[in-house]
């Protein structure tokens, strides 16, 4: 035997750690082959087959199949190459279970009913592609052939959520809420009529840089009055209020509506639907973003401002 050191079955699994039973297994598949036979044909191995077991043990507590390993251990591949592909089928476990994880903690921290729950699991498992189909469908339909074919394009892409590859409980609660508003026909009719209320006060030929932002305006010129603690209704708030409507009456005067402060009453009113502001701050969330502004207490002043002086 040339002076090698052999050993018995039972000597390799005392010296590796391994049962007998998982070495035979190993030996019948050909990834331990022994290196001779006793006079009574039991298995005999040497030092190059205890540095094989060691080597199929690692593999294979790394995740790797015997197929694999098989390819490894007869050389048809390289090592790094097996490993560069199980990496990655890692990763993609990795994400799934991340995601799993983000949802059963936002299920917990909601109390979610047995419906909610699997509503949640059927959003947040939506591939990247499925996610992208779900938003670009809800933006068509609430932004498709309003105005210029460009005039919303920016909008657009500030509205679409990104949703990390490894997002936390958080975000993946802000998705499927954000999903389920994006879904929903109301809210999609309420955006379309804010574009379209957008669209309606451009100015022809203007630059959009230039265009009137109702929203824009609102906040520039009603936040020191709240700030201030002025009443709406008060005689205080009529140089707000007026400068409110100059400000405005480029925009109002291309609207077919007929009284000036009903125009922008209907418009403030439809600006402070909650539910923009509440796809805003799920946006955010979603997308790392810090958490926008809030427009309720400049809207909310202007609009119990505008409807004290309609009777006047």
């Amino acid at each position: 035997m040339n002076g090698r050191t052999l050993y018995s079955i039972g000597e390799l699994a005392r010296r590796t750690a391994t049962t007998v039973k998982t070495i035979r297994f190993y030996s019948d598949c050909g990834l331990i082959p022994p290196t001779d036979r006793s006079p009574a044909g039991y298995r005999l191995y040497d030092d190059g087959a205890v540095a094989r077991l060691e080597l199929v043990r690692t593999l294979r507590d790394l995740g790797l199949d015997l197929a694999a390993i098989r390819k490894v251990m007869d050389r048809e591949v390289t090592l790094s190459e097996v490993a560069a592909t199980h990496a990655e089928a890692l990763d993609v476990q990795i994400r799934v279970l991340r995601l799993r994880r983000a949802v059963l903690t936002a299920v917990a921290r909601r109390g979610s009913t047995p419906e909610e729950t699997n509503l949640m699991h059927k959003l947040a498992q939506l591939s990247e592609a499925e996610r992208r189909r779900l938003i670009d469908d809800f933006l068509d339909a609430a932004f498709g052939g309003v105005g210029s074919g460009s005039e919303f394009a920016g909008v657009m892409r500030s509205m679409t959520p990104h949703l990390p590859d490894d997002p936390d409980a958080e975000q993946v609660q802000a998705w499927v809420e954000l999903a389920g508003m994006a879904e929903d026909p109301d809210f999609r009719a309420h955006v379309r009529r804010l574009a379209e209320d957008q669209t309606a006060g451009r100015i022809p030929d203007t630059p959009p840089s230039r265009q009137s932002d109702v929203a824009a305006i609102v906040r520039d010129l009603v936040s020191p009055a709240v700030a201030a603690g002025i009443e709406p209704a008060s005689p205080r708030a009529d140089p707000f209020v007026s400068a409110l409507m100059t400000r405005c009456a480029p925009v109002l005067e291309r609207r077919c509506d007929a009284e000036p402060q009903g125009q922008l009453l209907t418009l403030l009113e439809r600006m402070n639907d909650p539910r923009r502001e509440r796809y805003s701050s799920l946006l955010a969330v979603i997308n790392g973003w810090p958490g926008p502004e809030s427009l309720q207490p400049v809207l909310d002043w202007s609009i119990q401002a505008l409807r004290a002086r309609r009777g006047r």
